[in-house]
């Protein structure tokens, strides 16, 4: 009896939790082929031109996160840090939690898994989504996974937030 329902349990989690994979999963995988084309197509520092605010563009990003320096070590030890922490948390707490606190949490585990990948493989992250706001003013360029983990993190924080508010 006991195994049956453990077994039950876990199915329930695993159902759960694929919101979070699947996201996660897609993020990444759409992340690794949009730089790997922008590095078989474009030279470092080669920009296409487009209509209106955004162009793409390959630059490298060897220690920076929006233009703050940081040793490459210290981003690798944060990475895997925080790509710990939300997965243990996940997996511990949120595994109950709604739909879009899942998919924001994959958005957050894929898009750091992304760039791991690159800082792993590379030495460096390849960013490719340029965007100009106003005037001379440009957004740093980033990539996919910069943007799922923004966006995630918009989520997450959205939803907590929601959570909190309902709680007596």
């Amino acid at each position: 009896m006991k195994r049956n329902i453990a077994r039950f349990v876990d199915r329930a989690r695993l159902r759960r939790s694929w919101p979070a994979t699947i996201t996660g999963a897609m993020v990444l995988t759409f992340d690794q082929i949009t730089k790997s084309l922008i590095r078989a197509h474009l030279e470092p520092g080669e920009f296409i031109p487009t209509e209106g605010r955004f162009r793409l563009t390959y630059t490298t990003n060897e220690g920076s996160v929006f233009g703050l320096a940081l040793d490459p070590t210290f981003l690798l030890i944060t990475a895997f840090i925080i790509i710990g922490v939300i997965s243990w948390a996940y997996f511990r707490y949120l595994s109950a939690a709604g739909v879009l606190l899942r998919i924001g949490l994959g958005l957050i585990l894929g898009g750091a898994i992304g760039n791991l990948i690159d800082r792993v493989r590379f030495g460096e992250v390849t960013d490719f989504i340029a965007v100009h706001v106003w005037g001379s003013f440009d957004w740093p360029a980033f990539n996919v996974a910069d943007a799922a983990l923004s966006c995630g993190i918009i989520v997450v924080l959205w939803r907590i937030l929601a959570m909190t508010r309902n709680t007596p």
